[in-house]
């Protein structure tokens, strides 16, 4: 008899539900997966919730395992970690990263899981697919030694940025945000906090993963000469004015879109990219970004606490329950 597996789907504007749906068997070369952990990605899941995926970027905002079309209904998600149940030898009994829903069970390919490194807990492995963007983020901003940066926007990509920026040596990184919560987390990562109106300014780099306009304006007053802001905030259908006029010609400066669906270096991979992303989480300062956590059966209503702006912009993790 095939094992029952359930699934958060999203099913109206604001609105998701828990269904239940048999589990396949897998075949040779796919793994059964049971999951531990998954995590919101609360940008685009808000998105996702609130319908506002534009029609033209309905193929390019799948993510790798959902089922059904955008809007809805939908199973949309992409932070898992859970424990190969079934699969090849060599990857049963082990702790694995998916690009997955949120779902109890699945099976998928062999090739689609990573092997989570021991050194790593499974409950911050979570981060992964954050921390692979924040990778992709610096691939395309190539910041050199003595770099002026600011990161502006604190949520889970930001963090992420300026966690990974604090190992660079010579830099000056400074996280900007409008939460003066965000103050702490900036400590506890080991960066410097201002808010948009007290952020120094001069930069060389800016990264903006605030999500609005108006980050993105203050990204281009926070740059030096010749300098460039990569663009990590995705709007969705949103429309996005910008001061083009002004100083942004006569300082030379450039905006550059980051996106994770592409390498952000030719000599690397996909596989690779998301190898050293879990690499770099047995740092435990990563913990910082995980602010909350509910249970599985809890998760339609963590989801409607984020479209009401209740739930926090960074780590918010879902536990399973165990056998």
């Amino acid at each position: 008899m095939a094992l029952a597996t359930r699934a958060l789907w999203v099913t109206s504007a604001g609105e998701c539900g828990i269904r239940p749906a048999a589990l396949p068997e897998p075949s040779p070369d796919q793994v059964q997966v049971r999951t531990l952990w998954s995590a919101v990605s609360r940008g685009t899941e808000e998105l996702v919730l609130r319908g506002r995926i534009p029609e033209s970027q309905h193929a390019r905002m799948r993510a790798p395992f959902q089922e059904g079309d955008f809007p809805w209904p939908v199973k949309y998600g992409y932070l898992n970690v859970g424990v190969v149940e079934r699969g090849p030898a060599e990857l049963e009994g082990r702790e694995v990263f998916c690009l997955y829903p949120h779902q109890t069970r699945y099976v998928v390919p062999a090739a689609a899981v990573s092997v989570v490194p021991p050194e790593v807990p499974p409950q911050r492995a979570v981060l992964a697919g954050t921390v692979e963007t924040a990778v992709n983020a610096l691939w395309d901003a190539a910041p050199l030694i003595g770099d002026r940066i600011a990161v502006v926007g604190g949520g889970m990509v930001g963090c992420s940025v300026a966690a990974v920026l604090a190992r660079f040596p010579g830099v000056r990184v400074e996280l900007v945000d409008v939460d003066p919560a965000r103050e702490s987390t900036a400590a506890a990562l080991g960066v410097a906090f201002a808010s948009p109106e007290g952020a120094r300014g001069d930069c060389d780099l800016v990264v903006h993963a605030s999500g609005s306009e108006r980050g993105l304006v203050r990204s281009l007053e926070l740059l030096a000469a010749e300098g460039r802001v990569i663009e990590l905030s995705w709007y969705g259908d949103r429309k996005v004015s910008l001061p083009l006029g002004e100083f942004f010609h006569s300082g030379r400066l450039a905006v550059r879109s980051s996106q994770v669906g592409a390498v952000g270096r030719a000599d690397r991979g996909f596989a690779e990219r998301m190898s050293l992303a879990l690499e770099l989480l047995a740092d435990p300062v990563f913990d910082a970004l995980i602010t909350g956590q509910s249970r599985f059966d809890d998760l339609p209503g963590v989801m409607s606490d984020l479209v009401s702006g209740e739930l926090s912009p960074l780590c918010h993790r879902i536990e399973y329950d165990r056998p």
